[in-house]
């Protein structure tokens, strides 16, 4: 090895060492820097058909229904606008609002878990329980 070599490999690593120190934020970082970063994407929740077996993403601009369709799975449907009640199922597990005030459900539907899809939207993750549910 060449002592050009040698200065060229010692270059290198200076640089290196350098270059990783510069990307990894230290304890004693000025806050300004979290402000660089690129903020994380909110997460887009999934909802769970059973006894189907089968999970979507729900984003906040679909309804269930219509997230379910863009997965390839049938929801029972009929109005989509929240009164015949085809669409009724209970949530399992999770949360999920209406984009109406007041959906055809009865306040005890309501407490229980019952939504139509038609016009409720994932708030969190879910679980569904629609057995007439299928694939596409």
């Amino acid at each position: 090895m060449s002592a050009g070599d040698s200065n060229l490999r010692a270059s290198d690593e200076k640089r290196e060492s350098a270059t990783s120190a510069d990307s990894v934020p230290s304890a004693d970082a000025p806050e300004a820097f979290a402000a660089d970063l690129p903020a994380a994407a909110p997460s887009v929740p999934l909802v769970r058909v059973e006894p189907l077996g089968r999970t979507f993403e729900a984003p906040s601009e679909l309804t269930l229904l219509e997230a379910a369709a863009f997965a390839g799975i049938r929801l029972p449907r009929l109005c989509r606008n929240g009164t015949c009640r085809t669409c009724l199922c209970r949530v399992v597990s999770g949360e999920a609002s209406f984009t109406i005030e007041w959906p055809g459900l009865s306040r005890e539907e309501k407490a229980e878990g019952y939504v139509l899809t038609c016009v409720a939207v994932a708030r969190t993750d879910l679980v569904l329980d629609v057995p007439e549910a299928e694939l596409l």
